[in-house]
């Protein structure tokens, strides 16, 4: 089998942060081009800024019901780091399987049903309009219909990453974008003998196009070309003492991830009181939800390289190595910030000139759409460097810290702020874009506070026996 990959725990602590990092980074990038490269091909295709709009709402409504998963894909990662450290593969994979096959009977039997019976309800709930619902339904059925595609590519992803081993996913994560890019090519604007699908083909090329990743990598375990491998017993029944420790370290964690992702949607009903709403909340979905993603995207693959590196010190005895990798992590992801916010300060209206709906673009989204940039230039600096700094909490197994926070931050302070706009009748793009900025200022002080005081030797997360 593969080797674990010892220069994550010893040796210059800036080259086992870039090790790896970079590859989750840039495979994270690569995998935020593809709704990019949807939103231009439905601007383009069906030339209404209602169609982006849909998009955006549906992404988010999505993600607030499967990302309840990520508390078992953030708990399993923490442990399969650890075990990690102490290169006993045996519990690896123990953990990996556990966790998949829970996965798939909570998705399979419980998300894809409920989830495609509650989609006009969800949408309701974010206050799209009408003309909005009727691009978005369709979009948000079919993701729930594939959300079992979506959802084994994460954990699997996750897996192997935690185990050290993030060079094999972005390779493969290529693969899954060029997919999707050709997929969605396909639906959306109807190639060759295809019918033109819209936004319902923008969801078949999401869920169709990790198919072969989840195949090939299967196909990896078992053949033994990987660090984790297939169980020494197969059963259909979850090995609960495995679902126990998962639970007790990412139950807090899919907390944190619902409460960011509801933040988010209510954010959505708000830019909804304003008076030109759809297009308020197309400039939102194409900055916040696509360019943004830029910065959102390489600081979520920070705070997995920061903590799969904490997780994979503390299994070996270097809690404190880990720890000043995290610094070296946040550091990286605060310069990508900067770099990201002058190029958009630079350069916004020519970025927003590729979603524009038709050829003469759409003033009111293009105005409104440069404000959030400008807003958003100087909030990702601070986003980036606390999810970085999030990261080691969660590797070094305290995902309690990082709920609370969330709930805070995008709660009450997000919420809290558009909401006394609202009340004060001053409620503009201008307030609820600052108060964006407010939010993730916050977010950052109060992480970095429970950074400095996290423990300096967490404790081992065992799993029983």
């Amino acid at each position: 089998m593969k080797p674990f990959d010892e220069e994550l725990v010893s040796g210059n602590i800036v080259r086992s942060v870039w090790k790896l990092a970079w590859p989750i980074v840039l495979m994270n990038l690569i995998n935020g081009v593809h709704g990019m490269i949807d939103q231009i091909l439905i601007a383009k295709s069906v030339q209404h800024h209602e169609a982006n709009a849909a998009v955006g709402i549906s992404w988010n409504v999505f993600l607030v019901v499967v990302v309840s998963l990520a508390s078992l894909f953030h708990g399993m990662g923490v442990l399969i780091a650890q075990a990690a450290g102490k290169q006993d593969r045996a519990q690896m994979n123990r953990i990996l399987y556990s966790t998949g096959l829970l996965t798939a009977y909570i998705v399979l039997f419980i998300i894809t049903p409920i989830g495609y019976w509650l989609s006009p309800y969800l949408l309701r709930l974010a206050n799209a309009e009408p003309d909005v619902q009727a691009y978005a339904l369709p979009y948000l059925r079919t993701l729930y219909l594939l959300s079992i595609t979506l959802s084994m590519n994460f954990l699997l992803g996750t897996a192997m990453q935690t185990s050290g081993d993030a060079k094999t996913p972005l390779m493969l994560v290529v693969l899954t974008t060029l997919l999707h890019i050709l997929l969605s090519a396909v639906f959306i604007t109807g190639l060759g003998p295809f019918p033109k699908m819209g936004t319902t083909g923008a969801a078949l090329g999401a869920g169709l196009a990790p198919i072969p990743t989840v195949i090939i990598v299967l196909t990896l375990i078992a053949r033994k070309k990987t660090i984790l491998g297939l169980p020494e017993h197969f059963s259909l029944i979850p090995d609960w003492n495995v679902i126990r420790a998962v639970a007790r370290i990412g139950i807090p964690s899919g907390i944190h991830a619902v409460v960011l992702n509801i933040g988010g949607i209510w954010l959505y009903r708000y830019v909804g009181q304003l008076p030109d709403s759809s297009a308020a909340q197309a400039a939102y979905t194409i900055c916040y939800a696509q360019l943004f993603s830029f910065v959102t995207w390489a600081a979520l693959g920070l705070r997995g390289s920061a903590s799969a590196l904490m997780g994979q010190n503390i299994g070996a005895g270097k809690s404190e190595r880990g720890r000043r990798g995290v610094h070296v992590a946040a550091t990286m992801g605060g310069a990508w910030a900067i770099v990201w916010g002058l190029v958009v300060w630079l350069a916004s209206d020519q970025l927003l000139a590729l979603f524009n709906s038709t050829d003469g673009g759409d003033a009111t989204v293009t105005l409104l759409g440069t404000s959030l940039l400008h807003y958003l230039s100087i909030s990702g600096v601070f986003l980036a460097v606390a999810l970085a700094l999030t990261g080691g909490l969660m590797g070094a197994g305290d995902t309690k810290k990082p709920m609370y926070i969330a709930i805070i931050t995008q709660i009450i302070v997000l919420l809290g702020v558009c909401e006394i706009y609202f009340r004060l009748g001053l409620l503009t793009a201008s307030a609820i874009w600052s108060a964006i900025l407010i939010s993730h200022v916050s977010r950052y002080v109060l992480t970095h506070m429970a950074f400095l005081s996290a423990k300096l030797r967490p404790v081992m997360i065992e799993v029983g026996h």
